[in-house]
């Protein structure tokens, strides 16, 4: 892949993203009822004395009571940024927070991050281990060497809970699983590699014990730092390089690099010449890893050794080792044995099931995110951070291998149930939608963008080239769009297409075609002209019509209904289709589709059922097996009335073909959400609660998406207009920019459509 690929953005884009809604990343979420004064007498005084005492008489109850059982603090002291250098504490935050954020997102960990203002190794040791009763895990980031490995000796040694540094072990275990899974491709045992390291860090120092513990002989490597190989005897070396001096009389990288089955480069950009490549063995392994650039590039690697199986920490070549892939589900499974530690068999353990998973069939959203059906093999020897199945695996391993090693005080008794937990902690919509935006930077799309003038609509456009997405078409007056884009600090306006319907090229072949499909419909050409010239929704639809994009998206400067009525003036339903609406709200563990939300106000049982099976298509796209519950203000009769015969006509019209998901109706809310509820009704069709809900009617569909949007703890989604000939989407007048890039990415995927 071309350097173009990777994602772009300036500087203003980048403070903009963690200052927007409100500044940083993270809040505070009470995770019980807060609403009455009981709710407060349990939360605090006199409830909760009762947890106090039951805790110091025993301090396990801790993990009962608390939220300690899932909590890890991401410490750091800014001695090491991302590659940035020494900036101090506080600049370190927004990486902190960053992480904290990965732990959530991945794993269901809750997260805390905490900035220490001290470059002393003890008394950052001693703050942290002050700590202890805080926290169930702590996560070192960001700190230099050596200081890096005498501060996390010592937390282990004194501290209780697990405590890793993830840029030592993260990366390390990452990069085991990858090297495990090149000598199983190139027919190799670990125990006969012989292994060039460049770099003597954090990382590299840790990558190299990690394959020595797994099998790698200890005289079978060699280390090498800015002044050359780490040889036995050589003078001022420190007593974490020393334990890998080599015996040897090779004195440089290039040397060290003669004959070798595997490089790990954890060091500088360029520091690996073509040359130094040629002299490896044959199927040479190259783990470039030097950020933010490699040691050297895959296309440079590969030019002259085609049969090298190339690695980097880069998400735009193959094979990218990125921690991701471990530190939340070694975290999870640490946490959910309440180990005391982090040692060997775990990290181990964690890089033998991201190794094993790796070799399985990939999933079908994986294989969609990379535009291709990628499977095991010298591209693809390491998972995708946005694999589901990495959480059960991973988290799981490194759980059983706590309780094999002794370090675990509770017991997993079933690991079948465990797994299917963890499966269940994360809303699979979270991991599909991160798919669904790797497909499309994969498969760019021209989007068109029909109020460009609007500083959100043209934000998220300039975030949609910025971030890989495709090419925006912005649909405006010319000058005042460049305007806008002066204003908001945007680079080079000139280089987007603007499209102003007065100048527009596409402006006869539109009249032409929009007057052949208006006239028999009460339109004059003049009429047609006029709306063409005037109207940015039919212009914009136009343009649609006529192949200038791909997908198009308005609705911030008029109301749903109107934008939808222009828009349907030049575009028509797909063949045999209606058009419908749905909202998709996205809780922290599961989602739930409403349709339909916008469009029909009296559906008929024809149109329920189109809409029934429509939207759990929608879900299926999104990683969910649908079940459909036909909403109504009666559960099964109860009470009567006469609107219920729609309902029941289009759950009879659904049982004359066989579906391919569950449904049923009539069913009120409570019904078909609430599992205490559903054990009323054990004759009902749905084996669990109700994903996809079809509401009867445009007045109480509509009423009920705004309600949950404003009152509801759900993210919402849409609505996202489904079953137009082109992919369109009409978003509210009160998105932020995010919601309109979302709408964006969606319409480009054709997820939604």
């Amino acid at each position: 892949m071309s350097e173009e690929t990777r994602v772009q953005f300036t500087e203003r884009e980048a403070l903009f993203y963690h200052q927007t809604i409100r500044p940083g990343k993270i809040e505070i979420i009470a995770s019980k009822p807060m609403a009455t004064q009981r709710d407060l007498s349990l939360a605090y005084s006199p409830g909760v004395a009762v947890p106090v005492q039951a805790i110091a008489d025993n301090p396990a109850d801790a993990y009962e009571y608390t939220a300690k059982g899932n909590l890890v603090a991401v410490i750091s002291n800014g001695t090491a940024i991302l590659g940035m250098g020494n900036l101090g504490a506080l600049a370190s935050k927004p990486v902190m927070e960053g992480k904290a954020v990965l732990f959530k997102r991945f794993a269901d960990v809750d997260s805390i991050d905490i900035e220490l203002a001290t470059e002393d190794p003890d008394a950052f040791i001693e703050a942290v281990a002050l700590m202890e009763p805080s926290f169930g895990g702590i996560n070192l980031e960001d700190i230099k060497a050596p200081e890096c490995f005498i501060i996390e000796q010592a937390l282990r040694e004194r501290m209780k809970i697990p405590v890793m540094h993830d840029d030592q072990h993260g990366t390390a275990i990452i990069a085991a699983a990858g090297v495990l899974n090149a000598c199983f491709i190139t027919g190799r045992k670990l125990e006969d590699v012989k292994v060039a390291v460049n770099g003597a860090g954090a990382s590299a120092l840790a990558c190299t014990a990690l394959i020595k513990s797994m099998g790698v002989r200890h005289e079978n490597v060699i280390v090498c730092d800015t002044k050359g190989v780490i040889y036995q005897g050589r003078a001022n070396v420190d007593q974490f390089k020393s334990a890998h001096a080599a015996s040897t009389d090779k004195r440089t990288l290039a040397e060290a690099m003669v004959g070798a089955d595997i490089f790990l480069g954890l060091s500088a950009k360029g520091a690996v010449t073509q040359d130094m490549v040629k002299t490896m063995a044959d199927q040479p392994i190259i783990f470039a890893m030097a950020n933010p650039d490699p040691e050297i590039t895959p296309p440079d690697a590969m030019a002259v050794r085609p049969d090298a199986i190339v690695a980097t920490g880069r998400s735009d070549y193959p094979n990218q080792v990125n921690n991701v892939l471990g530190f939340p589900f070694i975290f999870r499974g640490a946490l959910d044995v309440r180990a005391t530690a982090i040692n060997e068999e775990m990290k181990i353990a964690a890089a033998r099931a991201i190794a094993e998973l790796a070799r399985e069939q990939v999933p079908e959203e994986v294989a969609a995110a990379y535009g291709k059906n990628h499977q095991f093999g010298r591209d693809y020897i390491i998972p995708a951070p946005f694999d589901p199945r990495l959480m059960e695996r991973v988290s799981s391993a490194v759980a059983k291998a706590a309780m094999d090693s002794g370090v675990a005080q509770k017991a997993i008794e079933d690991f079948d149930a465990y797994r299917h937990s963890l499966k269940a902690r994360l809303n699979p919509t979270t991991s599909v939608l991160t798919s669904v935006y790797a497909k499309v930077k994969s498969e760019p799309k021209r989007m068109i963008f029909a109020e460009a003038e609007h500083d959100v609509v043209l934000r998220a456009a300039v975030q949609y080239r910025e971030f890989g997405y495709g090419e925006p078409v912005l649909v405006g007056r010319t000058q005042a769009v460049i305007d806008k884009m002066v204003e908001l600090g945007v680079g080079n306006p000139e280089s987007y297409e603007i499209q102003n319907s007065l100048v527009s090229e596409h402006v006869e072949p539109m009249v032409a075609m929009l007057y052949e499909r208006l006239q028999r419909r009460g339109f004059l050409e003049r009429d047609v002209r006029r709306m063409v010239n005037q109207d940015r929704n039919v212009f914009a639809s136009g343009l649609l019509k006529l192949g200038v994009g791909d997908a198009m998206i308005t609705g911030m400067t008029r109301t749903f209904a109107q934008s939808i009525k222009e828009v349907r003036q030049v575009l028509d339903p797909k063949e045999g289709a209606l058009p419908f609406g749905i909202h998709m709200l996205v809780a922290k563990n599961h989602t739930v589709f409403m349709s339909d939300t916008t469009i029909n106000e009296r559906p008929s049982p024809a149109d329920l059922a189109v809409i029934a099976r429509e939207t759990a298509a929608v879900a299926r796209r999104l990683g969910h097996e649908p079940r459909v519950a036909f909403l109504s203000y009666s559960t099964f009769g109860n009470p009567g009335g006469r609107w219920l015969e729609n309902i029941r006509a289009a759950v009879h019209l659904l049982d004359q073909e066989a579906q391919d998901f569950e449904y049923e109706g009539d069913l009120a809310p409570d019904a078909a959400l609430n599992p205490n509820i559903m054990k009323l009704y054990p004759f009902s069709r749905l084996s669990a609660p109700a994903n996809v809900l079809i509401m009867p009617g445009l007045q109480s569909a509509n009423i009920s998406a705004k309600l949950l949007r404003e009152l509801g703890g759900a993210t919402t989604i849409g609505p996202m207009l489904i079953g137009m000939e082109k992919p369109v989407q009409v978003v509210p007048m009160t998105a932020i920019a995010p919601d309109v890039l979302t709408s964006a990415v969606l319409a480009a995927s054709g997820v939604a459509g």
